[in-house]
């Protein structure tokens, strides 16, 4: 069975772009069909595969250009992946956060859709997006027509795959909300949890340890939270991450914090390991980094909202806060005692996200449109 793989973009290397890691070692002689690709901007994990991308990243000149900036060219995207040519497969498989939920397959080819989010720009930040990009008055106005095209085209995308599936409890319920589709299911994205795991002892490595916040320093992560809470309550906080938001976050930084930069996958087990719990303020659509903690068998202090509802079970791997504030997570933090939580006890919560059951999952699923769209054309 010929199987092809469509990723929004490839220009970077985060947690959707891990996942399209395990759905290619799962399908190792698919093709890849994306917008744009930039080997370096993600580390040259899929240099040895097949990377098919749109006529927009071939355009003299203006391929790199809108590659760079692909942000500003988002009308033109639509029409780029109902382009892609699909003939002689089987199965299209999209891993999709904006269009390639979108892309046409011949009659009869199944669609499967991984749906990290709604389109994140049309549907939560279009005030931001088109007062940010789009500032002046006569751009705006077109700005905004333009959106109004783009949610139709987007809701209409969102009902041509033939299976839809939801990254977690919270996206299933935005894909009902703003598609008016039921998702078929919701498959949890894959964490390696044989590295990411207690140590040989099932002890934490230090007595006290820190509290630990890790993602990319961008302002829907809220650090700012974790670092005014450490800061007003003399707590160790490491910070692993880069990003824009870094100079202004150092200057609301106390003595207790400390920003580590870039942290190498090789050292985010031990990082985790050691904390006495990760701070997760931020509402994500899964929570990538708050799974792994748990799967370290760190507990996780919470903001009560978005995927960290399918990843913290209270009082058990982790406790939530009910408020976006500094003074509700320095409630937490000053009520909260890692000693109460055993490692082996916290990290078995985690098998569930595990990537051996991602791909169980996934062929299961994958499996049921195959055999319809084979029974269709026997009949």
């Amino acid at each position: 069975m010929r199987i092809a793989i469509a990723h929004d973009f490839l220009v970077q290397y985060g947690g959707a772009e891990r996942v399209l890691e395990v759905l290619c070692e799962m399908f190792p002689r698919s093709p890849i069909f994306s917008l744009f690709y930039d080997e370096g901007r993600t580390r040259g994990r899929f240099r040895s595969k097949d990377v098919r991308t749109s006529f927009l990243s071939r355009l003299p000149v203006a391929g790199k250009r809108i590659g760079n900036h692909h942000h500003l060219f988002f009308w033109s995207f639509p029409g780029a992946v109902e382009r892609f040519d699909f003939s002689g497969f089987d199965l299209v498989l999209s891993s999709s956060a904006s269009y390639s939920k979108g892309v046409v397959p011949p009659p009869h080819v199944p669609h499967v859709c991984y749906c990290y989010t709604p389109t994140r720009y049309l549907w939560e930040d279009v005030t931001k997006y088109v007062n940010g990009f789009l500032a002046s008055p006569p751009v705006t106005a077109v700005g905004e027509a333009l959106f109004r095209v783009m949610r139709r085209w987007d809701r209409k995308a969102a009902l041509r795959p033939t299976t839809l599936l939801a990254v977690s409890t919270h996206i299933a319920g935005r894909i009902r909300e703003i598609y008016g589709r039921q998702p078929d299911a919701v498959v949890f994205p894959p964490v390696d949890t044989e590295t990411y795991c207690v140590n040989g002892t099932g002890a934490r490595s230090t007595l006290d340890g820190y509290f630990l916040m890790v993602g990319r320093l961008l302002p829907y992560k809220r650090f700012d939270l974790g670092i005014e809470a450490c800061t007003r309550l003399g707590l160790p906080l490491k910070i692993a991450g880069v990003g824009r938001e870094r100079k202004r976050l150092q200057r609301l930084a106390g003595p207790t914090v400390e920003f580590l930069g870039w942290v190498e996958e090789t050292q985010l087990p031990r990082l985790y390991r050691e904390a006495r719990g990760l701070i997760f303020p931020q509402v994500e659509d899964f929570g990538l980094v708050a799974a792994e903690a748990v799967a370290c068998g760190t507990p996780v202090i919470a903001y009560r909202a978005g995927g960290a509802l399918d990843i913290v079970q209270e009082g058990v791997n982790g406790v939530f806060f009910d408020r976006q504030e500094t003074d509700t997570l320095a409630a937490a933090l000053t009520a909260f005692n890692f000693r109460r939580f055993d490692p082996r006890r916290v990290s078995a919560t985690a098998q569930r996200f595990s990537k051996a059951r991602f791909q169980q999952e996934m062929l299961r699923v994958l499996g049921s449109p195959v055999g319809a769209a084979r029974s269709r054309a026997i009949g």
